[in-house]
């Protein structure tokens, strides 16, 4: 598969894959057992277990926000009651895809930050990385501990066939999620204890333990027990509640930019008990509201010196500074590349095929097929900054079209992708969605991941937008042990 997208690409039509339904109507064997347990319930004994999942959601205060919406008021997560499934055999593609993904990425992160090996190369153009916004001078040269920029990544994959899986996007700054991942399997154990005992569903529930031992390992040198904090930027983020959920669940502190200071360039927490010293800080906060004295002077989230402290090696910070040069969309292309280039394997996930719009005939071509194609912002987030040219309106069209003339090499272009779907309660019954899958995957001393993932659905009929801002909700993923 090519990671540029061609016009036969763009042009064919999405034939739409059932995960739990075949062609002729049948129950893949996958879901055979949950498929039987199903058939036994009412719609209204569904519609009973959605209103308890609601109202438990709402009562936990599993909630996000979304910004830009003027009453403020956060909303409770929506959570879907039907489960995904996810056979053995497509997981192990899944696991073993997304683990060689981010070990291409944190290679390419410590070249493009000290031997530059691929753009020598002539493999990326080195303008992609030097101009590019979230590249950071300040790291060049700079040895981050274990060798690991991305601790946490968050790999979007979609499925559009029995065996075909491809990769949306990487998020390897702050990638959000994993607290409604965690969340929504509680849920369903809790409404359905009995489905856990019939199904050999695969546990996720040790995944804060994988964190907190990979951040353990990471720890600066000469330091043997480490003490660990999540950093946020407070309440008012629209990741809190995942923010305060995983201090919690690591049995670590959580703390604000104002509950830390910086000393002989070593990293203090206040306390009851007096400053006590800080070794590793699993940050929610961008890289550029860390620090006021290296980055945004008006930041009033970050510490000052915390640069400092960071480059004299007193403290590590995971993510790494410097890594959203490798999650930006302009560079997504170039994964596969990356992997052939640093670990000289095959890609066992592909990207989506994708037009460049800093290219003119790309750029000329996408013009042309806008109410064809799915077009997003090269730094864009969330799902917005982007079109989705088959479900808009002429006047967004034109919209869009002057924004990527104004500045194409800000777009990038791609088919729109026949996500599979999977059934979902709609209220009156089960009805299939569109989903993605978000894995999350975890680098220490070793790269790994939970044998689940967080599921995203579109709940209204017919879209193909599954972040929750865009009216999308989630649901459990049940990786079946085989």
């Amino acid at each position: 598969m090519r990671a540029v997208a061609t016009r036969a690409d763009a042009g064919a039509t999405p034939a739409f894959y059932n995960e739990m339904y075949r062609k002729d109507g049948g129950i893949r064997q996958h879901y055979a057992a949950y498929a039987e347990w199903l058939e036994a319930k009412t719609t209204d004994y569904l519609l009973q277990k959605q209103r308890e999942a609601d109202a438990l959601y709402t009562r936990l205060g599993i909630t996000f926000a979304v910004y830009g919406d003027e009453s403020g008021v956060e909303r409770a997560i929506p959570f879907d009651i039907v489960p995904r499934i996810i056979q053995p055999g497509a997981w192990k593609k899944i696991n073993e895809g997304t683990r060689q993904r981010l070990r291409a990425l944190n290679a390419f992160l410590k070249d493009i930050y000290h031997g530059q090996d691929i753009l020598r190369a002539g493999i990326i153009p080195a303008e992609q990385v030097f101009g590019n916004r979230l590249y950071r001078p300040e790291m060049v040269g700079f040895d981050v501990p274990g060798e690991v920029y991305v601790h946490v990544a968050g790999v979007d994959v979609v499925q559009t066939g029995p065996e075909d899986f491809y990769v949306l996007e990487d998020n390897l700054r702050t990638p959000s999620g994993v607290s409604y991942m965690l969340e929504n399997r509680r849920m369903m154990m809790r409404l359905f204890p009995e489905l856990f005992s019939q199904m050999s569903v695969a546990p996720i529930d040790h995944y804060t333990n994988v964190l907190l031992e990979n951040l353990r390992s990471v720890a600066p040198a000469g330091v043997a027990s480490p003490t660990i904090v999540v950093m946020t930027p407070g309440s008012y983020n629209s990741a809190y509640f995942e923010h305060a959920f995983l201090a919690l669940q690591m049995g670590v502190e959580l703390v604000e930019g104002q509950d830390l200071f910086i000393a002989e360039d070593r990293v203090y927490m206040r306390t009851t008990r007096g400053p006590q010293k800080v070794d590793v800080i699993y940050r929610r906060v961008d890289d550029d509201f860390l620090d006021p004295l290296a980055f945004r002077p008006d930041s009033i989230l970050g510490v000052p010196g915390l640069f400092g402290a960071y480059r004299a090696g007193r403290v590590t910070l995971a993510n790494a500074i410097g890594t959203g040069v490798a999650d930006d969309k302009s560079i997504y292309v170039y994964v596969p590349e990356m992997i052939k280039f640093y670990l000289g394997e095959e890609p066992i996930l592909q990207n989506v095929p994708t037009f460049q719009l800093r290219k003119p005939e790309d750029c000329k071509y996408v013009l042309g097929h806008l109410a064809e194609l799915v077009v997003k912002e090269v730094q864009g987030s969330g799902g917005y900054g982007m079109l989705i040219g088959p479900a808009a309106s002429r006047d967004q069209i034109e919209d869009f079209s002057g924004r990527i003339r104004s500045n194409p090499g800000n777009y990038i272009a791609q088919p729109t992708l026949a996500l599979s779907t999977c059934p979902t309660f709609c209220g009156n019954g089960v009805a299939p969605r569109h989903v993605d899958l978000r894995p999350y995957v975890l680098a220490g001393k070793n790269v790994s991941l939970v044998p689940g993932a967080l599921t995203r659905v579109a709940l209204r009929e017919g879209s193909l937008v599954v972040n929750s801002s865009q009216g999308g909700g989630t649901k459990d993923t049940w990786v079946l042990e085989g």
